[in-house]
């Protein structure tokens, strides 16, 4: 197995992966938008590249930063909400284009249960993708472009809403009023979790796989959010007290829980 990981995207998840993957005794190689954190990249001994993704060029040295990576942890949000009309398709497609000339082998790429769409009910892996929002959708033809590229292996990772340090959806729905789909079940991570996740798909060698990476318990949301607002000491969301017959998402991540693994970071904690 090689000892050289990029990391494309050191932000609230990158950055803690690529520190454990440093520590783990890997060469790991970052990437960040902004000049400040170059240097702090460089401080926890990752090797720093400023690189900019947009869908008409990349700036910075994309390809002096392929050029020394074996595995890409590809870790990019599609951020297409608040009306930012660029394609993250188009991003991914020219990222792919220079991969094509790289030594990179093996891409982990970094996905969402969005692709899930509004399905009801259990949805594992084998569920087939159905997403509707803008960002499902070009997630989804993302996953499809790097898993349909033969002369590398692509494990497609979908994360359900990540929380942890200074991130909680109880954040926004504080005091919120007349929400919706408060019976259906929540779909979360913590960040420990997505980092145990990642680091046992490189050190197990889950190449060309699909997981789904959701904490196995999945209260009702009125439930969680209103413990979690309880927890923190600030008003509780109140969602509408309709009789609706749907059951909502439940996503299940089977496939890594069937390899013997274990999440080890309760949503509750």
């Amino acid at each position: 197995m090689s000892n050289s990981i990029g990391v494309l995207g050191c932000g609230w998840l990158g950055l803690p992966l690529a520190q454990h993957l440093v520590e783990s005794g890997f060469e790991v190689h970052g990437t960040t938008t902004s000049m400040e954190k170059v240097q702090q990249l460089q401080k926890l001994g990752i090797v720093p590249y400023q690189i900019a993704l947009s869908e008409n060029a990349i700036d910075g040295d994309i390809e002096g930063f392929l050029s020394h990576v074996d595995i890409l942890v590809l870790n990019v949000p599609p951020k297409l909400r608040h009306g930012n009309a660029e394609s993250f398709i188009e991003k991914m497609k020219l990222l792919h284009y220079k991969i094509q000339n790289s030594s990179v082998s093996k891409i982990l790429f970094v996905s969402s249960t969005a692709v899930y769409g509004d399905k009801d009910g259990d949805v594992t892996e084998d569920t087939p993708p159905s997403p509707v929002t803008q960002s499902g959708k070009q997630l989804l033809a993302s996953e499809q472009l790097f898993s349909n590229d033969s002369d590398r292996l692509t494990t497609i990772l979908r994360f359900g809403g990540l929380i942890g340090p200074n991130r909680h959806p109880i954040k926004q729905l504080s005091d919120k009023k007349d929400l919706k789909n408060g019976h259906h079940p929540v779909n979360l991570i913590q960040l420990e979790d997505c980092i145990h996740m990642i680091n046992i798909i490189i050190s197990d060698g889950y190449w060309g796989e699909i997981f789904n990476g959701v904490y196995p318990l999945h209260p009702s949301k009125k439930e969680y959010y209103s413990n979690e607002a309880k927890k923190r000491g600030v008003p509780p969301p109140e969602y509408q007290n309709l009789q609706i017959q749907d059951e909502g998402k439940r996503v299940k991540s089977e496939k890594f829980l069937q390899k013997g693994h274990q999440f080890t970071t309760s949503i509750l904690s």
